[in-house]
Order: C-alpha cells, then structure tokens, then sequence
C-alpha cells in the first residue's frame, strides 16, 4: 500500500498559479501510477490528471488542458500539479491517488482504478 500526502493548496486570485505536491510512502521499488482528482462542494470528484510509473504518459481533463501540468519525480517519491491560469471554478478539494501498477507507461483514469487517497488539500480561487 501506499500513504499519500497532498499539500500546496490555498488561496490564489483568478490567473494565478499553485504547485500541489504528493508525497508518497511506498515500499523500495514499487511501481505506481497517480492521479489527481478534484471535489468542488455539492458536486461529484471529477478526474483532473494522471501520469504513469514511468512519467512518460499523462492524461488531462478537458478543463484543464493546457493550464495543468502533473509530473514526478521518482527519486523522491513526490508528484506535482503545475496548476496556472486558475479560474474559480478551479475551486476544489484535490486529492492525489495511487494505482499500482504492471505496465510502467499505463494511466488509469478511473477512480476506481485508484486503491490509495490522499486526505486532499483545499484550492480556493477568488475573481
């Protein structure tokens, strides 16, 4: 298994960026995919990005294309969400997740397919 950690969440003005960070307790030479998802109140979680073992395969939301950047680093056992040109409705709780995984280029993007959740981190985007 695997302990998640979110943080780098707060508050920002429209146009603005943040940087979440996943930190992630795992065994030496465990091989998991991560997602992101994200829960605005009242409303359903919603996938925003995922990126494989390898961090040479990511998928976006449309919402969030072209303004969001998740990647990895291994070594570290951390992955990121570049967040920038935030928008109000950008407003969430985020949570990262965790998939094990076999095929180090997969991308789940169910969350289902995620066994692990973070307890989330609260972005807050005023106008």
């Amino acid at each position: 298994q695997v302990q998640l950690v979110e943080s780098g969440g707060g508050l920002v003005q429209a146009g603005g960026s943040l940087r979440l960070s996943c930190a992630a307790s795992v065994r030496t030479f465990s091989t998991y995919a991560v997602g992101w998802f994200r829960q605005a109140p009242g409303k359903e979680r919603d996938f925003v990005a995922a990126i494989s073992w390898s961090g040479g395969s990511t998928y976006y939301a449309d919402s969030v294309k072209g303004r969001f950047t998740i990647s990895r680093d291994n070594a570290k056992n951390t992955i990121y969400l570049q967040m920038n040109s935030l928008k109000p409705e950008d407003t969430a709780v985020y949570y990262c997740a965790a998939d094990f995984v076999y095929y180090s280029d997969y991308v789940p993007r169910e969350s289902s397919d995620f066994g692990s959740w973070g307890q989330g981190t609260q972005v807050t985007v005023s106008s």
